[in-house]
């Protein structure tokens, strides 16, 4: 049996994800012929170029039109009509520009250019914008794929698998499909290790279902694991969709029996991890443990993925020397191939650690790795680092790091004589209360002591933390940003996130425990993917939020900060490159560097029929419509939104045009103004007295009060 193992969008393209290749080296191990394709690389080079560029932005064009051309604009419209407007700039230079941008991150030498890495990573994030506005209402990037109802129930999927609201619908048809049929495969199997792909990889499988008659299609990685594993009966076959079956948990063995069955024609109902539908109880999976034993599983094997296409001048592997977390105590994780919290901690043995890193530097001519895994133990990476220095492998690496005493100077110094460039660590809050109820194990002193001791030693330490954890005070969140602060010469970069709430996690289990009055999902959302809550007693008020808000604005001026997967965020391919390059302080040395520019930029005017700022009200009315849906009715449905909407008045034409003045990464600006003031529209609902809660989105495009955010 011919099998390929499929990588959908939409998540990083600068360096290789571990899913394809452990998946892969196992089956290879065992005989079965594989393909691995890393889709979400390919999708996006191909869409980020200069032709669909170009048709993308004659459909804003065409759109823009269209509306200009009604009488009046409903609430629906008026979003269009404002997204769109914002993106003309972006659509007339990203086709001119992305090309070169491209060129700049694969370049060894524009790549290490400040200067020139910037504006190449502001025109990508022009050009993503350019397709989020040409399939309005999405929006795409390299974390998220979006929807306002993705991902509710099986009919908003294939609604959104159609052409028209697919940016990947050609690629899938014109590229992906035709050499998987050429190929004669017969099972594809997707990984989805991100939330972002989960939308992607539903519509890649409605379609090549469609363009792959007779393909098994399976679907595999944590992102569905956490949701399948919630759902029984019809409503796990329904949540398949158009996939044939799952592999839920750890997939090397589960995946090769899959692949055996299919070989010999037995029945899928007897496979242990493996989703399959039932004619009685709609689908059903036979639990069975779920984890690897990684001393026994091969080294990663990336023959076949396109080394050389990445977005990065210089390749990054990533290896898993360990899996599963050795703490596993936090109360707020749910992490990886687990029912709740994360998967127990396993290790391959460090002999063979340094002896498959070897083979694959030799193979694949790279010295760098990023050691990808949920936590490793210090005393393992010590072994490690002190095997790479036995061996004599010249090796520059990061990894995840949770602080622990262990780690004296002595050792830290020893992580970096062995090719150690960067740690991130899970700090999480300074506040000594929270950290409590977080279990997370280590004091803050600790903390402080391994943040400066890597300092010391020339390794990048990296600060991983979020606020808003229930009952966390401001004055609390302030605790720790001003641990960042006090750290500043230490600390080489750092992420303030705010808490999510997830099934899987001890807080979402015991909710009671940690001050939480409720916890719901919404009626209509069939997958569960949104878990929100309330507090006993709101912990902050808006004035609170603002306050840390200003206070984390403060702090972040320091560092040169973006989002991932670009050079200044966390555990990033980029970055790691930046720190070889230029040492542990490059982003608080970068802070003060010129602001990007978007390459092909060039100023231009044009009316507008309807008053843009009107119809940008929309917006602020969509926030309290999703509150009300979320907070107050607690449900999400097309018919629910649409009865909200439709009580907002209709923005009219102006009574004579406004001219605007829009740019590549620009804000919209008017050239002037002439005639009386255009027709208004009044917010439909009422914004919310006070924050009620928050958590994760019930759909990819959700409007919860606050969002995780890099900064």
């Amino acid at each position: 049996m011919h099998v390929a193992l499929l990588y959908p969008p939409a998540t990083d393209p600068t360096a290789p994800y571990l899913a394809l290749p452990t998946l892969t080296a196992f089956l290879r191990t065992n005989g079965v012929r594989v393909t691995q394709i890393d889709a979400n690389l390919e999708a996006f080079d191909a869409l980020l170029s200069p032709a669909p560029l170009l048709a993308a932005r004659d459909r804003i064009e065409a759109h823009l039109a269209s509306l200009d051309a009604r009488p009046s604009l409903d609430h629906e419209a008026q979003l269009a009509y404002t997204a769109l407007w914002r993106a003309r700039g972006d659509a007339q230079a990203a086709p001119l520009g992305v090309e070169r941008a491209k060129a700049t991150l694969r370049d060894e030498d524009a790549f290490y250019d400040p200067d020139a890495y910037a504006d190449a990573v502001a025109t990508i994030e022009a050009a993503l914008r350019v397709i989020s506005a040409s399939y309005f209402p999405l929006r795409v990037d390299f974390t998220a794929y979006r929807t306002p109802f993705a991902l509710t129930t099986p009919a908003e999927i294939a609604r959104d698998a159609a052409p028209e609201r697919d940016p990947f619908d050609d690629y899938i048809r014109d590229d992906l499909a035709p050499r998987l049929r050429a190929a004669k495969v017969a099972l594809v199997g997707l990984s989805v290790a991100f939330p972002g792909q989960l939308a992607p990889a539903y519509s890649f499988a409605h379609k090549l279902k469609e363009l792959v008659p007779g393909v098994h299609l399976t679907v595999g990685g944590p992102a569905i694991t956490q949701m399948l594993i919630r759902l029984k009966g019809r409503a796990l076959a329904r949540a398949l969709g158009p996939f044939d079956s799952a592999v839920v948990f750890e997939g090397e063995h589960a995946l090769l029996a899959l692949v055996r069955a299919l070989e010999t024609g037995t029945s899928l109902r007897e496979l242990t991890n493996v989703v399959v539908r039932d004619p009685l109880l709609g689908a059903r999976y036979l639990a069975a443990h779920g984890m690897e034993d990684l001393k026994v599983l091969p080294a990663p094997d990336f023959d076949g993925l396109p080394l050389d296409r990445y977005l990065s001048p210089s390749l990054i592997l990533p290896y898993d020397p360990t899996r599963g977390c050795y703490w596993g105590k936090c109360t707020f994780c749910h992490y990886g191939l687990a029912e709740v919290g994360t998967a127990s901690y396993r290790e391959r043995a460090v002999p063979d650690m340094v002896e498959h890193l070897e083979a694959l530097q030799n193979k694949h001519g790279t010295h760098r790795f990023y050691f990808s895994q949920d936590s490793v133990a210090p005393k393992t990476l010590v072994k490690l680092a002190e095997g790479l220095l036995g061996a004599g492998l010249d090796l520059r690496w990061a990894t995840d790091l949770k602080p622990e005493k262990y780690l004296t100077q002595e050792r830290a110094d020893l992580l970096k004589r062995a090719g150690a460039v960067a740690c991130a660590l899970g700090v999480e809050t300074a506040s000594p209360r929270v950290l409590a109820l977080i279990d997370k194990g280590a004091p803050v002193e600790t903390v402080r002591d391994v943040i400066v001791r890597l300092g010391e030693a020339g390794v990048a330490a990296e600060a991983m933390c979020f606020t808003d954890f229930p009952t966390e005070t401001a004055d609390e969140a302030v605790e720790t940003l001003r641990f960042l602060g006090d750290l500043q010469e230490d600390v080489a970069l750092f992420i303030v996130g705010e808490f999510d709430l997830t099934h899987g996690a001890l807080v979402a289990q015991e909710p009671g425990k940690f001050g939480l009055a409720d916890v719901w999902q919404l009626e209509g959302d069939e997958l569960g993917l949104g878990l929100f809550y309330e507090e006993a007693e709101p912990a902050k008020s808006d004035e609170d939020r603002a306050r840390v808000d200003a206070a984390l604005g403060r702090l972040s001026s320091h560092w040169l900060l973006r989002h991932y997967p670009w050079a200044g965020a966390i555990s990033t391919a980029h970055t790691v490159l930046y720190y070889e390059r230029y040492g542990q302080d490059a982003f608080r040395a970068l802070a003060s560097t010129r602001g990007p520019r978007v390459l092909g930029s060039r100023s231009r005017t044009a009316p507008a029929r309807f008053d843009i700022a009107e119809a940008a009200r929309a917006e602020a009315r969509e926030k309290d419509i999703w509150h009300t849906l979320v907070f107050e009715q607690r449900r999400v449905s097309r018919a629910a939104h649409a009865e909200l909407a439709g009580q907002a008045t209709a923005l009219l034409p102006a009574a004579r045009p406004r001219t605007y003045r829009f740019a590549a990464g620009k804000e919209l600006a008017p050239e002037k103004v002439v005639g009386r003031r255009p027709h208004t529209s009044p917010n439909a609902s009422k914004a919310p007295a006070a924050r009620k809660g928050k958590g994760p989105a019930p759909v990819p495009a959700r409007v919860s009060e606050r969002r995780a955010r890099r900064v």
